[in-house]
This record gives C-alpha cells, sequence and structure tokens, in this order.
C-alpha cells in the first residue's frame, strides 16, 4: 500500500514557475515507478510525466517537454515536479501516481495508487 500526498500548487503567472511535491508513504517506495497527472476543468485526465524507479528514465507529454522536469528524491520518498514557463492552458489538478511498473508509462491504468491532488491555477 502506498499513500501519496501532493503539495505546492498554488496561483502564479504566465511565464512563472512552480514546483510540485509528492510524499509516499511505505518502505518500498523506491519499487515504484511515478507518474504526474491532470486534469483541466471540463477535461479528460492527461499524463504530464513519468519517472523510472530509480530516476534514470523519464518521458513527457509533448506540450510540457522542455519546460517541466520531474525527479525524486527514494531516501526521501518524495517525487518532484518542477514547473517552468508556464501557460495558462497549464491549469489544472495535478495528481502524482504511484505504479509497480518500475519504468514510465503514461497509461493510467497501470497506476494502482493516486494522491488527492493540487491545484495550479495560472493567470494571463
Amino acid at each position: 500500500q502506498v499513500q501519496l500526498v501532493e503539495s505546492g500548487g498554488g496561483l502564479v503567472q504566465a511565464g512563472g514557475s512552480l514546483g510540485l511535491s509528492c510524499a509516499a508513504s511505505g518502505r518500498t517506495f523506491s519499487s515504484y515507478g511515478m507518474g504526474w497527472f491532470r486534469r483541466a476543468p471540463g477535461k479528460e485526465r492527461e499524463f504530464v510525466a513519468s519517472i523510472s524507479w530509480n530516476g534514470d528514465r523519464t518521458v513527457y507529454t509533448d506540450s510540457v517537454k522542455g519546460r517541466f522536469t520531474v525527479s525524486r528524491d527514494n531516501a526521501k520518498n518524495t517525487v518532484h515536479l518542477q514547473m517552468n514557463s508556464l501557460q495558462p492552458e497549464d491549469a489544472a489538478i495535478y495528481y502524482c501516481a504511484a505504479t509497480s511498473y518500475q519504468y514510465p508509462t503514461s497509461y493510467p491504468p497501470r497506476y494502482a495508487y493516486w494522491g488527492q491532488g493540487t491545484q495550479v491555477t495560472v493567470s494571463s
């Protein structure tokens, strides 16, 4: 069992930056691949980024490549999403998730554990 708690959301102006964190419980955190997803109002849940169990592989959706960076600290049971050059279309609730697939995956059904989400608002 893994419990996930996101933090770091908030309001930022377009072009600004935010860093999200996800704290995980459980002694087996390092065996899980981790992902970030987002859901904007009126839209489907969307994959954002994923990172392998040891952090050596990452995958991003095209719209955030070069702007977002996913990383993890297995010693602290945390995963981070650094978001730069934020745009209004990035506004959403951001969720972190854990998968038993140790390598990055964008496929939501592979993620067994989800956090409650943190709101990101981007003003234009």
